[in-house]
């Protein structure tokens, strides 16, 4: 296995999992929880969130199963979980004080724990000790193989085509549209994969790069490397975007991406209604000018097109999540959808000459 690429020490999927989410239990500020409950809700047998205590997964999210809502570390114990999962991004990436304690009582009953916070809870002495008393097991997700691998610019070589999605901004839903269509070309019969290279992602999929945590010089070699191993057997693999190319904080992890990832075609994925950054004043540019940007990019290695848009309308009732996307699809002249809502199916019509390899 291609050395940067993080494989998960003990498996997660497939187990009873905790998701701890102490008051963030939402997709705003809890979405690796949220997308566990998305993709995987038959594995979730409870969710700390004292503040939405009382109820189940369903009823606060819209989806995700019966599972309940418990007030405390106690309750969720005597749901009897196998793993817990932290399932927030605090600012700073490290735990507060309640975030710990709930680990640690997690660690304390002999219950495995998975972080992607870039504070390491293996590094935290006292958790290790819990840990080791109890022969419970520790992954953070972000830590990384510091390989010192410099993209070649030769992307993918197993033969398979790559799919980038790529962002207008961050926290737009990178990832779930590449699972969605990855999830709608295996149904339409093509051997298809996808690439985690953020810790939700990795978690999801039990390996990947995270590769906020890799060296800047390093992105493209790691996610080079990441693309030829998903690749290997499959016809496409749809790579997980972060970040975005303008985006004055997060852009360099993204043309990172792009030059190792030498993407046969992208897909961009945008927040309807969303004017800056978020959590920046800068003000995001329109579509038409971020699609250039995009293909002005990739041009001196490999023609590679955004073939269409993915809308992320989670906060738009259905008769303006339709408007946005015709909106959007006037703006663009692409094809545009939202992959959670309304399937997948449009934006992988839009792929078909790439990801069958006939682009003319």
């Amino acid at each position: 296995m291609a050395a940067p690429v993080v494989t998960a020490p003990f498996p997660v999927i497939g187990r009873r999992l905790l998701l701890l989410a102490e008051r963030r239990f939402s997709p705003a500020d809890g979405k690796t929880a949220v997308c566990i409950a998305m993709y995987h809700p038959g594995d979730v047998v409870a969710v700390l969130d004292s503040s939405r205590a009382g109820h189940t997964v369903r009823e606060v999210l819209g989806f995700g199963g019966e599972a309940p809502v418990v007030a405390d570390i106690a309750a969720g114990l005597r749901a009897g979980p196998e793993v817990a999962v932290v399932g927030v991004a605090p600012t700073g990436g490290v735990p507060d004080a309640a975030d710990r304690a709930a680990v640690a009582q997690c660690l304390e009953a002999g219950v495995d724990v998975v972080s992607g916070l870039h504070a390491f809870l293996e590094d935290d002495a006292g958790l290790r000790a819990l840990a080791q008393g109890s022969g419970a097991r520790i992954w953070d997700v972000r830590r990384v193989s510091e390989v010192p691998l410099v993209s070649t610019g030769a992307g993918c070589r197993t033969g398979a085509r790559v799919v980038l999605t790529v962002g207008s901004d961050c926290g737009a839903g990178k990832m779930t549209v590449a699972l969605e269509l990855d999830r709608a070309a295996r149904r339409a019969g093509l051997h298809s994969n996808w690439a985690a290279t953020g810790q939700t992602g990795m978690i999801l999929r039990g390996r990947g790069v995270p590769v906020d945590r890799v060296i800047a010089d390093f992105i493209g070699g790691a996610t080079e490397a990441l693309v030829n191993l998903e690749g290997a057997g499959h016809d496409v693999v749809f790579v997980e975007g972060q970040g975005a190319l303008m985006h004055p904080g997060y852009g360099a992890v993204a043309l990172g991406l792009l030059n190792g990832a030498m993407p046969d075609a992208m897909v961009l994925v945008h927040v309807p209604g969303r004017t800056h950054y978020k959590r920046f004043d800068a003000a995001i540019p329109p579509l038409p000018e971020i699609i250039a940007g995009y293909e002005t990019i990739m041009r001196p290695h490999k023609r590679s097109r955004v073939a269409a848009v993915a809308l992320n309308t989670a906060g738009l009732g259905e008769d303006d999540a339709r408007r946005a996307i015709a909106e959007t699809a006037e703006t663009t002249s692409l094809p545009v959808t939202d992959v959670v809502r309304f399937g997948a199916g449009a934006i992988l019509d839009a792929l078909r000459p790439e990801v069958a390899g006939d682009e003319t």
